[in-house]
C-alpha cells in the first residue's frame, strides 16, 4: 500500500531527501525524442530556473540535481531554523510570489485596523503558510504543476504530464547522503550521455565545478544558490553539507570513470579518502552508487537509523538492510 507523505517525510528524523519525478509515457521533459528528432532541451533552463526560484523563496535548499530526458532528480534539505527565523510579514512576502492572498491579508500587511476575530484568521493562515514553506510536497507541486502547464501547452495537449506523485527518500546520515549525491550527479554518466562530470551540464556537479573555477581564477569568494560544502565558499554558513568539496569532487569523478566499462582500466588504485574515512568498501560503494533507488526504500542510512525513522514515522515494516549492511561496510 502506498505510503502517505507524513509517513515518507519526516523532519525530525533528517532534513535531507532525494525526491524525483518523471513524465508519464512517451512524454519529454528534455532530451531529443528520436523517433520524431524533436529537441526538448530548451526545458531544461524551464527547470532549473524555477528549482532555483522556489528555491529563493522556500525554506528548502537545493544539495545536489540531475536533469534527464524523462525525470529528474533534486536532494532537497529542509532549512528548520531559516523557516522559524521569517517573520510574519516575510512568510506573506514570500506566499504572494506563488499565490494571490486574501483581502484580509493585504489590509493587515497596510496595517489597516482589524478585530480581534480578523486578526486570529490572518494568524491562522500565515502559520498554515509558513509550514508549508518548509513542506517539500508543496515545493514540488508548485515545480511541477507549472513545468506541466508549460509543456502542454507547447505540445498543445492536456492531462497528465507527470507519473503520479513524486518519489521520495529519506537520507538518515552522512553515508547515504554522500551515496546519493554521487548518484543523482553521475546519473548522465550511467545513462551514457556523456563522459566526464565536466561535460553534464544541467548537473549540481557541473554548476559547482564551474562556481569552483571562477572561484579559483579570480581568487574571491564566490556565492552558489546550491546549499555549500563545509567550508567551500563561506565558513559562516549555518547549514552545510558536511564534507570538502574538494574531496567529494575527487570521489565523485573516480566513481564516474569506475562505472564505465570502457575506463576500468584508468581507475586509480587508491580509494578516495572519503570512502576510507567514512568506512566504506570500494565494491559497496560503486554498487550502491549505481542502484541507489533501487537498493533502499522510502529511506536510506545506516540499519539503526532506518529502524529509528520507520518507528518515528509510523511503518509497519522496514526495507533495505542488506543495502544498510554494505553502506556500512558490514556487508
Amino acid at each position: 500500500m502506498t505510503l502517505s507523505r507524513g509517513q515518507l517525510i519526516c523532519p525530525e528524523s533528517t532534513p535531507y531527501y532525494h525526491v524525483t519525478s518523471r513524465c508519464v509515457r512517451r512524454a519529454f521533459l528534455c532530451g531529443i525524442d528520436q523517433y520524431t528528432q524533436q529537441s526538448y532541451e530548451h526545458r531544461k533552463p524551464w527547470l532549473l530556473d524555477k528549482i532555483k526560484q522556489l528555491a529563493s523563496i522556500f525554506t528548502i535548499d537545493i544539495c545536489a540535481y540531475a536533469i534527464m530526458s524523462n525525470h529528474y532528480h533534486l536532494i532537497l534539505h529542509i532549512n528548520l531554523a531559516d523557516n522559524c527565523d521569517l517573520s510574519d510579514v516575510d512568510v506573506v512576502e514570500c506566499w504572494q510570489q506563488l499565490f494571490a492572498v486574501p483581502m484580509l491579508v493585504d489590509d493587515w500587511l497596510v496595517g489597516k485596523e482589524q478585530s480581534t476575530a480578523q486578526q486570529e484568521v490572518v494568524a491562522e493562515l500565515i502559520e498554515k503558510w509558513r509550514k508549508r514553506l518548509k513542506d517539500i510536497s508543496w515545493f514540488m507541486r508548485c515545480l511541477n504543476e507549472d513545468i506541466a502547464r508549460r509543456a502542454n501547452q507547447e505540445d498543445k495537449c492536456k492531462g497528465h504530464f507527470w507519473e503520479g506523485r513524486f518519489k521520495s527518500q529519506a537520507l538518515l546520515d552522512e553515508k547515504a547522503l554522500l551515496t546519493c549525491m554521487a548518484y543523482v550527479d553521475l546519473n548522465p554518466i550511467r545513462a551514457d550521455i556523456c563522459q566526464r562530470i565536466e561535460e553534464q551540464e544541467y548537473t549540481s556537479i557541473y554548476e559547482r565545478i564551474q562556481q569552483y573555477k571562477a572561484k579559483q581564477d579570480a581568487h574571491q569568494v564566490t556565492k552558489s544558490e546550491l546549499l555549500p560544502f563545509e567550508r567551500q565558499f563561506d565558513s559562516r554558513q549555518a547549514h552545510e553539507i558536511p564534507f570538502y568539496f574538494e574531496e567529494y569532487l575527487q570521489l565523485v569523478d573516480w566513481t564516474g570513470r569506475a562505472i564505465r566499462d570502457d575506463k576500468r582500466g584508468y581507475i586509480p588504485a587508491n580509494q578516495p579518502k572519503l570512502l576510507h574515512e567514512l568506512g566504506i568498501e570500494q565494491d559497496s560503494w560503486l554498487q550502491l552508487v549505481s542502484h541507489f533507488s533501487r537498493s533502499f526504500g522510502s529511506a536510506a542510512g545506516s540499519w539503526e537509523h532506518l529502524i529509528a525513522h520507520s518507528i518515528r514515522a509510523g511503518h509497519s515494516w522496514t526495507r533495505g538492510q542488506a543495502a544498510c549492511n554494505r553502506l556500512s561496510g558490514l556487508g
